[in-house]
C-alpha cells in the first residue's frame, strides 16, 4: 500500500471510536489538533478481497454525530439541491480516481462510484466530510463543514 498504516494505539482509538475491529488497514488523514484520528482512509480492499468503496471515511465521534443529525433533518436532499451537479460529478469522478491510485490489488473486483460509493446526487454527507477535510474539492463536504462549524484540523501527511 502506498501509505503507512496506522499505528497500534492508532487502531485501538478508531475501533474504540467504531465499537468494533475494523475489517481493512487504514491510516489517519486528519486529526484533532490534540492528535485525536478524524478521517482515515481505507485501503481500497479489506483483508478478505472485498471491495472497500469508502476511501475516506469520519470518524471523529463528535463530527459524526452532528453530521447524523443533519442526515436525519433531510439534509442529504437539501445538500444535493444546492450544488451544481456537473461540478458535483466532477467530485465523484475524482473520488474515484483517487480510489484507484490508491488500489494495489487489480486481480480483485474493484469498486465502483465515487463518493459514498454513488455515481451521481448525494448518498452521504459523512463521506462528503470526510473527503472535504482531506482537502479534496468537495462542494457537499464544504457546506457541511460551513452548517457544522468544524473545528481547526490537521491534515496528514501519509504518502510523505
Amino acid at each position: 500500500m502506498s501509505f503507512s498504516d496506522a499505528s497500534l494505539d492508532d487502531q485501538a482509538i478508531v475501533e474504540s471510536f467504531l465499537g468494533r475491529p475494523l475489517a481493512g488497514r487504514f491510516a489517519v488523514v486528519v486529526r484533532r489538533l490534540d492528535g485525536r484520528p478524524a478521517v482515515i482512509e481505507n485501503e481500497p480492499h479489506l483483508r478478505d478481497g472485498t471491495p472497500m468503496p469508502t476511501l475516506f471515511w469520519l470518524v471523529d465521534p463528535e463530527l459524526h454525530a452532528a453530521v447524523s443529525r443533519l442526515e436525519s433533518d433531510g439534509g442529504v436532499h437539501r445538500f444535493e439541491e444546492l450544488v451544481d451537479p456537473e461540478e458535483l460529478a466532477r467530485t465523484h469522478e475524482e473520488y474515484a480516481r483517487r480510489r484507484r491510485a490508491a488500489t494495489d490489488r487489480a486481480d480483485l473486483v474493484q469498486a465502483e462510484g465515487g463518493v459514498g460509493g454513488t455515481r451521481v446526487g448525494v448518498k452521504c454527507l459523512h463521506a462528503h466530510l470526510a473527503n472535504y477535510l482531506v482537502g479534496a474539492h468537495d462542494p457537499v463536504g464544504e457546506l457541511v463543514a460551513a452548517e457544522l462549524s468544524v473545528p481547526p484540523l490537521r491534515v496528514v501527511d501519509v504518502r510523505g
